[in-house]
């Protein structure tokens, strides 16, 4: 459970630093962030699996790029859910969000060890 609080409270900062970005990505607030964290954390765990499995055939078939797509797909879904967090440009911004977040995510728990 702490893991997950820690992950939530690391993906709620990328995405505010996201949402500063030329990406298309607006949250309203830092609570709007917190709660998208959690909500994309939450579809990670439980509908991201299913629909890997679902998607496998062509996530082979384009050498893993689909996963890319899928990530998307969730990271779209939680714009959806989630009032005051905006994708302005679109499933294209979705794509690019969920690119910046990795590599965001990435750096701070790399900058910082131990999380």
């Amino acid at each position: 459970m702490t893991a997950f609080i820690i992950t939530a409270i690391v993906t709620a900062i990328s995405l505010l630093i996201i949402s500063k970005l030329p990406l298309g990505i607006e949250i309203d607030s830092i609570w709007k962030a917190v709660v998208a964290a959690v909500v994309f954390g939450v579809l990670n765990a439980f509908v991201k699996p299913i629909l890997f499995w679902l998607t496998l055939p062509i996530t082979i078939i384009t050498v893993g790029i689909f996963a890319l797509v899928l990530n998307a797909i969730i990271f779209a879904i939680t714009a959806w859910l989630v009032d005051g967090f905006e994708l302005r440009g679109g499933f294209l911004s979705a794509i690019f969000g969920t690119i910046a977040l990795s590599i965001i995510n990435g750096l701070i728990f790399w900058i910082v060890p131990g999380l």
